[in-house]
């Protein structure tokens, strides 16, 4: 009896060893294979989630083709260089450099305001606030900076920092669009590959399950939310940048926040084209400028019901937070991803929840069957 007792603590041992040697190998690739893959996460995380978003009208455009993948791939990534990425490369100079002239003026105390129109003094509700505010830092903007100097520092540091953040994201995501268009001629097996894997960390028909609420996610927040944002301060960002309205790649950023907040980009339209009547002349093109800029300040009214009619299931807070937090982690590109990828957590996060709730509700039943009947 002790020579079996013995034995077994050796097996046991021996097993203990072996399974904590093949643990520590697999810990350790893990960790290697996510330090390579770590400066790639970004841009292939953009990609995957540009590539799931647009993967409907692909389909479109492949039936078009005849069926051809690579070339409704091809014709996907050039439209949306076209209509995406040559407005995003125009604001994102313009706001780049705009941020680099704001912090050198800062620095060398440069910057200069003028006194304003008496006409603001006559605006409703805040005109004579606005008035002698504006009057205080005309009058005396060197005092008034020096005062506020501490903190004014800090948030030129980080406007520049996020302006040169600015650069590498455009960059990134022009070449996260050329990545989507190769996961697209590839989308059918890589959904495939995606389903096996949320079966075999979920099970069969909850993996299936995850992967078509983790896909409907994406496609909600990346369209219905950043999609109706983003399209929105593209179409402002331009009309600023054409109208000569100073800070153009600024108030575009602004419309992008106000956007994925839900709420209305007329906020700063409204107040863009008061200064472009106050400070240009009353021409045919102000006329034009102006109705341009009310039309793309409610394009969302439109927007939203063509792209919203799918539903966002997720919190607006939850997404709010996540392009904010991501914005700060990661830059512009971490906007759309922290958004995207907060609210699909939160998704399978309410679904886990929801499925225990199934399986107590489930149980109580199964409990309370037996009781009736033995009572009966």
């Amino acid at each position: 009896m002790q020579l079996n007792d013995e034995m077994a603590r050796k097996l046991f041992s021996r097993d203990l060893t072996d399974m904590l040697i093949r643990l520590g190998i697999i810990a350790f690739l893990v960790v290697i294979c996510a330090r390579i893959f770590q400066p790639f996460m970004a841009l292939m995380l953009w990609a995957l989630i540009l590539a799931v978003a647009v993967y409907p009208l692909y389909q479109r455009v492949a039936r078009r083709c005849g069926g051809r993948q690579g070339r409704a791939a091809t014709l996907v990534v050039l439209l949306g260089i076209v209509l995406i990425g040559v407005p995003i490369v125009l604001l994102g100079s313009s706001f780049a450099g705009q941020v680099h002239d704001l912090h050198a003026a800062f620095q060398d105390q440069g910057l200069v305001i003028k006194q304003p129109d008496p006409a603001v003094a006559k605006w409703p509700l805040v005109g004579n606030k606005i008035y002698d505010t504006w009057s205080l830092a005309a009058r005396d903007l060197p005092a008034l900076l020096e005062e506020i100097r501490p903190q004014l520092t800090n948030f030129t540091k980080y406007l520049l920092m996020l302006a040169s953040s600015t650069a590498g994201g455009v960059l990134q995501f022009l070449g996260s669009l050329i990545i989507a268009g190769i996961m697209l001629a590839f989308g059918e097996s890589g959904s495939m590959a995606m389903q096996r894997i949320f079966s075999r960390l979920a099970g069969p028909a909850a993996g299936l399950r995850l992967h078509s609420l983790s896909t409907a996610t994406i496609r909600s927040v990346a369209t219905g939310v950043i999609g109706v944002a983003f399209i929105q301060a593209v179409l402002l960002g331009v009309g600023f940048i054409w109208a000569g309205i100073p800070a153009a790649g600024i108030l575009a950023i602004a419309v992008l926040l106000f956007g994925i907040a839900q709420l209305p980009a007329l906020l700063i339209s409204l107040p863009a084209i008061a200064y472009l009547w106050w400070a240009g002349d009353s021409t045919m093109s102000n006329v034009i400028f102006t109705v341009y800029l009310l039309l793309a300040g409610m394009a969302d009214n439109f927007l939203k019901p063509l792209l919203l009619g799918r539903g966002v299931d997720a919190p607006m807070p939850v997404i709010l937070l996540g392009a904010l937090g991501g914005m700060i982690s990661s830059g512009i590109i971490g906007l759309f991803i922290g958004a995207v990828l907060l609210a699909v957590g939160y998704q399978i996060f309410m679904e886990w929840v929801a499925q225990g709730e199934t399986t107590t509700q489930a149980q109580l039943q199964a409990e309370a069957a037996p009781a009736e009947t033995t009572g009966e």
